[in-house]
């Protein structure tokens, strides 16, 4: 189950299929960032494909030598813009390419506006989603309900993209999902209809266990997202942001030309490959490490040419030369940005902080840590607002709860109200009435004892104490431990063996930490396989947009202390 080979596997096929000679790639918004996060322009190149256009582009050539090779979502907008395109072909002969179900109906118009027949062939190719990592996928969708309630469109678009992923995979899977979340049911349902409306499609050869898709929703654990990260792919994300394998550097004090945008793409980086999963103590040095095998490789400056096999040997080593730099100063200046933020901002400490918040049950210290990161003025309000949120949601109802001392606090160092608003809103969004689960405290004996031994060694990295709840779903998932009465199957089946291939889908965004839980499971569980998507992949800043976006009605925490309260769910 690899859904970076998934879509390459389709793309490929497309430009196969269309034969020799010269093509032209024709995409919408959506396909685009789906293609780039497979494949780079220089390695269509090599495959013929020499010009890139959108189909919304209206000033666009008409060039009768080019085959068009269209890969574009099965979208009304679309539709009609390829019926334009085909009652005024700009090209010899087209290839068109839907990423997920088309109707009938809309081939049948596609058909009629073909009165000059340049369309070769029309068909579904199942890539209607962003493949981020082998094990990681994500819809790019932020925003997706209003209120507890999906919003109509993004359900509509969220329901595609998981049935393309089932059908780019071969999987027909059983479904399970979150009882206490109703988005997550109704997503179920939704996917459920889908394959019994199309269950021709979903005929695969029959595994020994069936797959499970399992449904998850954002607010039963929103401390993940919430956290600072150290390992290299979350840390960049987190302080950069990554946006379809680009990060903006252009904020970057100094930046040069070259560098203002920067791809990390682990398919064509090497270093990035080898990284990505690491912390960051261990990337400085590895940084190091690349700096001294480039000196080494680097072209002598009086380096003489005198012979025809000097200048054939400089000529076949400058490429790799040329790319080997391009890495290195790439991730010089990632490493330099990140390091010059956490020493800015100081992340270690605030980190230190949100890992106890996380992880830890002791009241009084916390309170105290947070106020006095609170009076610090190199903490941002960005950062105490995020620990202020982590102290909402752990300490909710406890006795001596002290949010609305904290709630002045940050009034007092001048914490902006747009982010003061959003401490009731993630309380009302992912805490204790909102939650399934118990994200806090040990569930069992085994667990309190780990936490109990834990405590006595010491962690190894105070920084990386915190584990996405995820973890322990997922390995209750395994054990066959995973409570129906929490998790309920839907439909009458259930599944009697330990799952193989699991599809896990968080409504409202995962996280490159969770994404790094599932890496870490998939190597450790043999004979387990795992794959990973959100609506999107969330840092703390899309999160609280995402908080924000649903809208769910605040109380205040300003004038009144949370105290607990019997509360129907809705």
């Amino acid at each position: 189950m690899n859904v970076v080979f998934a879509v390459k596997q389709y793309i490929s096929k497309m430009i196969e299929d269309s034969g020799p000679s010269m093509k032209v790639l024709l995409m919408d918004k959506e396909t685009t960032g789906i293609v780039s996060m497979v494949y780079t322009q220089s390695e269509i190149l090599q495959k013929e494909v020499y010009l890139f256009e959108r189909i919304d582009s209206l000033n666009r050539e008409t060039m009768k030598h080019l085959k068009a090779i269209c890969f574009l979502r099965p979208t009304k907008e679309n539709v009609d813009y390829l019926i334009q395109e085909l009652r005024r072909p700009k090209y010899s002969v087209y290839f068109i390419y839907f990423s997920n179900v088309i109707s009938k109906s809309d081939v049948k118009s596609l058909a009629e506006a073909d009165e000059q027949e340049v369309v070769a062939e029309v068909q579904e190719f199942y890539g209607d989603y962003i493949a981020v990592n082998p094990h990681l996928f994500s819809l790019n969708i932020l925003g997706c309900c209003q209120g507890r309630n999906w919003d109509p469109a993004q359900l509509s678009r969220t329901t595609q993209g998981l049935t393309a992923l089932l059908l780019s995979l071969k999987k027909c899977p059983m479904i399970r999902y979150q009882l206490s979340s109703d988005s997550a049911k109704r997503l179920a349902e939704c996917v459920k209809q889908v394959i019994t409306k199309e269950y021709e499609l979903f005929e695969f050869r029959r595994t020994e266990v069936p797959p499970l898709l399992l449904i998850l929703d954002r607010c039963d654990d929103a401390i993940t997202p919430l956290l600072n990260q150290w390992t290299y792919q979350a840390m960049v994300h987190e302080l950069l942001g990554i946006n379809n394998n680009r990060i903006d550097l252009s904020r970057v004090p100094g930046i040069s030309k070259d560098l203002r945008e920067v791809v990390l793409s682990a398919d064509n980086d090497e270093f990035y490959a080898n990284n990505m999963y690491l912390n960051f103590a261990e990337i400085g040095s590895n940084i190091k490490n690349l700096m001294e095998d480039f000196q080494k490789k680097k072209p002598k400056e009086q380096q003489k040419l005198e012979s025809i096999a000097d200048m054939k040997a400089f000529v076949e080593n400058y490429p790799q030369f040329k790319k080997m730099s391009g890495t290195v100063s790439k991730h010089v200046t990632v490493v330099g940005e990140l390091s010059r933020l956490v020493s800015e901002r100081n992340l270690l400490e605030v980190s230190e902080v949100e890992q106890e918040l996380a992880c830890q049950n002791d009241h009084s210290a916390a309170l105290q840590n947070i106020k006095r990161l609170l009076q610090n003025p190199k903490v941002t309000e960005f950062d105490a607002v995020r620990l202020v949120m982590l102290y909402a949601l752990h300490y909710e109802r406890h006795s001596s709860n002290s949010l609305p001392g904290l709630m002045m606090d940050l009034r007092n160092k001048g914490v902006s109200e747009k982010y003061r608003k959003l401490v009731p809103a993630l309380v009302e969004y992912g805490g204790k009435r909102a939650r399934g689960s118990d994200l806090f405290s040990p569930k069992d004996a085994v667990a309190i004892t780990k936490q109990f031994l834990k405590g006595l060694k010491g962690v190894e990295n105070v920084y990386t104490q915190h584990q996405p709840f995820l973890y322990e779903t997922l390995d209750h998932l395994i054990k066959g431990k995973l409570k129906e009465n929490q998790y309920p199957y839907l439909g009458p089946s259930t599944l009697r063996d330990r799952p193989q291939d699991i599809i896990v889908f968080i409504i409202g965004g995962t996280t490159y930490e969770e994404a790094l839980t599932v890496y870490n499971l998939n190597r450790s569980t043999p004979g387990v396989r795992i794959v990973l998507g959100g609506t999107t992949i969330h840092n703390t800043k899309s999160f609280l947009e995402e908080v924000s976006a649903a809208g769910l009605p605040r109380r205040s925490t300003e004038t009144a202390q949370i105290t607990s309260r019997p509360a129907s769910r809705r």
